[in-house]
């Protein structure tokens, strides 16, 4: 099977799945428990959502294994079992995706800050390391390393999971519009700084999840592509900002919003196109249409 790069350089626009941890909370889990784990004890649930992403059309399912890093397990006292429910996690995606689509690794922040010497650089790299090559033994195609707001953190992730497995690696940050109209992330880190770190730090595809709409992720690619035109891009939004009204968070953008910007945000430079907070197999469904109509 080709691998991602590959197929972008056919000139193919990717269409990647949208979020996880809503759906896991519709199917029972508990505030304070461990989504990871349920890779291992109610893995016909994990398995459920990823399904429901390639019935809807993804080219790419990511994995049930956001938060399973050694720091974050520790949270659960699963600090001995990142191995296990990394593996677990892949597997499941694995088998959802068969052969003609492609597994993505999830990988998360750790939780922890360098600047805050919470944690050395040699505690991140083998943290990440040990995820790759638990993902990539369970049959990722490739690492995605996400939601990162650090640029350190996110580099050292990139390297520990290049220099480990022989999966593609994703590197994705996520930012906020501040005033003025600029992107930049928590620790003030912008769309031009991340590419120039990534690119050279060996990620194979740059990118943002998180945070914005599909709307407001038109103008972080158009960054990226001032800085960088070839690098391929992948673009994981939300289903617009979240209101929270009553105790209850609801995402406003509907299936149809988001599809119609995936032209415009195409013709800014994305190739990878799929969703995060807030979005459902019916966001990834229309994206997939207009995908296929371009």
């Amino acid at each position: 099977m080709n691998k991602i790069i590959q197929e972008i350089q056919k000139g193919r626009v990717l269409v990647s799945d949208g979020a996880w941890g809503t759906f896991l909370q519709k199917k029972g889990m508990q505030p304070g428990e461990c989504p990871e784990e349920w890779n291992i004890s109610r893995s016909d649930d994990v398995f459920a959502i990823a399904q429901s992403y390639v019935d809807a059309g993804a080219d790419m399912i990511e994995t049930n294994s956001f938060g399973g890093n050694y720091f974050k397990l520790k949270n659960y006292g699963f600090e001995s079992r990142v191995f296990e429910i990394n593996k677990a996690a892949a597997e499941i995606s694995r088998k959802a995706a068969g052969a003609d689509r492609f597994v993505l690794g999830s990988v998360g922040p750790t939780g922890k800050l360098l600047m805050m010497e919470e944690v050395t650089e040699d505690e991140l790299y083998n943290a990440f390391k040990e995820q790759s090559i638990a993902l990539e033994a369970g049959g990722a195609d490739a690492i995605v390393i996400e939601t990162m707001t650090d640029l350190e953190e996110a580099r050292i992730a990139v390297k520990a999971a290049k220099e480990n497995t022989s999966c593609e690696v994703i590197c994705t940050m996520t930012f906020d519009k501040i005033i003025g109209g600029e992107y930049r992330t928590m620790m003030g880190i912008s769309p031009t700084e991340m590419t120039e770190v990534l690119v050279e730090a060996g990620a194979d595809v740059i990118g943002a999840n998180c945070g914005n709409g599909i709307t407001d992720m038109i103008g972080i690619v158009k960054e990226i592509r001032q800085v960088n035109a070839t690098v391929p891009v992948l673009i994981h939004a939300n289903a617009g900002m979240p209101h929270y009204h009553d105790g209850e968070t609801s995402f406003p953008e509907s299936p149809e919003d988001m599809a119609a910007r995936v032209e415009e945000i195409v013709a800014a430079g994305a190739n990878i196109i799929g969703g995060c907070c807030g979005t459902t197999p019916d966001h990834i469904c229309e994206v997939r249409r207009v995908v296929k109509s371009l």
